[in-house]
């Protein structure tokens, strides 16, 4: 398998969506980072969102980046792709 890119996924605690795309990457065994977005505290949620406005105007969850390749809500097939797993 190839070196799988830096994975981020920004999620919010309660978002059926974003609990499938975290278990989707579980069930394809690649590491990655996870920010329940919901549950910062205020400055700290502000800072995150600056973040994933950069990336996804829309702000919505799920926002994952894979290496460069950013997919906004949950599409298995895209993250398949993305992560090089047929």
């Amino acid at each position: 398998m190839p070196d799988t890119p830096e994975i981020m996924v920004y999620t919010l605690s309660t978002c059926g969506h974003c609990k499938k795309t975290k278990q989707l990457l579980n069930e394809c065994n690649v590491a990655y980072n996870n920010v329940d977005v919901d549950t910062l505290a205020s400055e700290e949620r502000q800072n995150v969102l600056e973040d994933v406005k950069k990336i996804n105007p829309k702000v919505s969850f799920p926002t994952t980046k894979i290496g460069d390749e950013v997919i906004v809500g949950h599409h298995e097939d895209k993250i398949k792709e993305a992560l090089g797993i047929s």
